[in-house]
């Protein structure tokens, strides 16, 4: 099963890597984008050191997480917002690569090895979130023997695992050197919050002791905020 897992966390690894690159520098018009040639990796690797990981420690996660998009949704409202996120984050990549292309904006080189640092802190957090709750998947749903989780992050916010969401895409955007990428970071807190305020409608009904947990637990993702 470790030798399976391996090579499968190597060819996502160079499978990846190779994908990203020629859409970004298909999109550039160029291979001197040297911010491609460093986020791609930073991006790739920590994606794969994280599932490698949990693929090991708690397969049942990992599972759950590639139950993803439109497809995996039971609402068409979240089918809707699936599809949205989903357009949301390859634009990340696009527009970033056209602006690259054409020269919009101009992104200082600092900046952009500070949005690198922040991909691996995503993974960092997405990390100590599935380390505390099991069932973070993808689509919104309650599975069976299902808990209530309210400690580690979740005695904090209720959404963590959003946080490093967001904490992902302002990374990309700026370690791409996009200032016009990261505009798109207000459309994705809206389709954040939309998701999360249906997310936590099916939770209180679905989940036993999640409405006492809201109570306990004022805030979603930003503590004193919101």
């Amino acid at each position: 099963m470790t030798t399976k897992l391996l090579l499968h966390a190597l060819a996502t690894l160079v499978g990846g890597t190779v994908f990203l690159w020629l859409v970004l520098f298909l999109l550039a018009g160029t291979f001197n984008y040297w911010q491609a040639w460093v986020l791609v990796p930073v991006f790739v690797v920590t994606t794969s050191v994280y599932e490698l990981y949990f693929s090991i420690k708690d397969p049942a996660l990992v599972a759950r997480r590639k139950q993803a998009g439109p497809a995996a949704e039971q609402s068409t409202l979240q089918k809707i917002v699936a599809t949205l996120a989903f357009a949301g984050f390859a634009a990340y990549f696009v527009l970033a690569a056209l602006d690259h292309r054409f020269g919009w904006s101009q992104v200082p080189p600092l900046v952009s090895g500070i949005g690198d640092a922040l991909v691996v802190v995503s993974y960092v957090m997405y990390y100590f979130v599935s380390r505390e709750n099991s069932y973070i998947g993808a689509s919104i749903r309650v599975e069976q023997g299902q808990k209530v989780i309210s400690t580690g992050p979740y005695a904090l916010v209720r959404h963590p695992k959003y946080d490093g969401d967001f904490v992902l895409v302002i990374g990309i955007a700026l370690a791409l050197g996009s200032w016009w990428a990261l505009a798109l970071v207000a459309i994705t807190l809206l389709v954040l919050v939309i998701r999360i305020l249906d997310e936590e409608r099916v939770l209180a009904r679905d989940l036993p002791g999640y409405a006492e947990y809201e109570q306990k637990v004022r805030y979603r993702l930003v503590p004193r905020l919101w």
